[in-house]
């Protein structure tokens, strides 16, 4: 095959990042963190969290704003005040991460708050260069904190925010929300409330707090096997993520690029038509699965997110507050990928969505009363898609972030990121060594 998109590939999809042609940002803390509180009392107690309410990391993210929300206002303090405000409707946030007496995670609701930080940078937004291009050394000064798993009898927040304002009078709102408080989609709602009461509007979605409706079932029925499997690596990899430089790079893929690259998949007649997501992630998969150079009979994974909000039956309540989603694994060996035309892997992707139905769902949640199922790491690749998320819709009175996403990038994880002023386009975000850094651009700029 072997058949170039087009002649601007090379400029499309290659942009490589150098730090040294990037101002070193300089961010200051201003005083110390503080607790915000709810702004009024909330209820007290403890605070039930489902079977799927499960992974104490900390999810970070930093949202880039043009301009401060008013020239007599300042933004740190607005945002601070809007936080006490949606905390009264967001009150299990204020509280603090526990175990209850089945060994399972529940919210302490005492009402502590979540920890704000006010910081200064020495620069303009627009000096901070391409905030495509990833920098996890720069971009980790924007979110305070450290991402991954949490020491709960540490008793940290379950919500940590910075806000850094720009000498251009911008602002980034650096996040850092505990995964176990909610998922994507409720984080969001959450996100876009505190703007509506910090713009001194109502709700238009006030959350629905009420995790037991995902409660397991008494007797328990599992109908699925929800257990992976742990991947043998018979490749050798340690040496090539552990002696070889990691290098951090985007790819821009924009609407006809993403056009190109579906009827690319549907060329054999198998598919009658595909989605952007099957397109790229069954691409993107097997591009990075041939970089890394790996035994032909090397077991890969890929597991991704499907939000399961609308098929439970009856679907969940708008604003469900809490996680809602499956984690769906797709497997296969390395000769199989890179044998088969991207339909096969698109098939098999799709059968995995359609396979998330409230029996699916409710098997799930069943089969984790007893066990935690563990997420081997060996050969498997998370795909985190915030594309249909809804970043830009975030308001705290002037207007919308003119770019979100994540302050690093874990060695197992890419990310989609909404691309341009209309988001049809996607960012590409991923990390790897420098060696398969090289074989991903030379495959992803000609379609094998």
């Amino acid at each position: 095959m072997g058949e170039n998109l087009d002649s601007s590939c090379q400029k499309v999809y290659v942009e490589t990042f150098d730090d040294e042609h990037i101002v070193n940002l300089d961010v200051k803390i201003i005083g110390v963190p503080t607790l915000v509180p709810p702004a009024e009392e909330t209820p007290k107690g403890i605070y039930f969290l489902s079977n799927i309410d499960r992974g104490a990391d900390m999810i970070q993210t930093f949202n880039c704003f043009r301009k401060t929300i008013d020239e007599k206002i300042d933004a740190a303090q607005a945002l601070k005040d809007g936080l006490a405000k949606v905390l009264v409707h967001y009150y299990p946030i204020a509280g603090r991460l526990i175990l209850n007496d089945k060994n399972k995670f529940a919210i302490d609701c005492t009402g502590e708050g979540a920890l704000f930080i006010e910081a200064e940078a020495d620069c303009t937004l627009e000096e901070m260069g391409d905030l495509t291009q990833p920098n996890p050394a720069k971009f980790k000064k924007l979110v305070y904190g450290n991402p991954g798993p949490v020491n709960i009898h540490e008793n940290p927040p379950l919500l940590v925010v910075q806000v850094t304002k720009f000498k251009c009078g911008g602002f980034i709102l650096g996040l850092s929300m505990n995964h176990t408080v909610f998922d994507g989609t409720g984080a969001m709602e959450f996100v876009i409330s505190w703007g509506e009461v910090t713009r001194g509007l109502p709700l238009t979605k006030p959350p629905f707090l009420d995790r037991t409706l995902l409660k397991a079932r008494t007797p328990l029925k599992t109908h699925f096997n929800h257990i992976l499997e742990k991947i043998i690596d018979i490749s050798n990899t340690n040496a090539l993520w552990e002696e070889e430089k990691l290098l951090n790079k985007s790819f821009i893929f924009h609407p006809h690029k993403l056009e190109r690259l579906k009827k690319k998949a549907m060329e054999d007649g198998v598919l009658k038509n595909c989605s952007t997501f099957e397109a790229l992630t069954s691409f993107i998969w097997r591009a990075r699965t041939k970089s890394l150079r790996l035994h032909p009979d090397q077991q890969v994974r890929l597991l991704f997110p499907v939000d399961a909000r609308s098929r439970f039956d009856p679907p969940l309540p708008k604003g469900y507050f809490g996680n809602a989603f499956a984690l769906k694994n797709c497997q296969c060996s390395v000769s199989e990928m890179l044998q088969s035309p991207l339909s096969s892997i698109i098939e098999r992707i799709r059968q995995l969505i359609k396979l998330v139905t409230d029996q699916y769902m409710r098997s799930a949640i069943d089969s984790l009363e007893k066990y935690e199922h563990p997420l081997p790491k060996a050969h498997t690749l998370f795909l985190s898609v915030w594309t249909r998320i809804g970043f830009h819709d975030m308001d705290f009175g002037s207007g919308g972030p003119f770019f979100s996403g994540p302050p690093t990038l874990p060695t197992s994880v890419v990310f989609f990121l909404a691309h341009g002023e209309e988001r049809k386009s996607i960012n590409l975000c991923l990390s790897l060594p420098v060696s398969a850094m090289k074989i991903f651009v030379e495959t992803i700029t000609t379609i094998d």
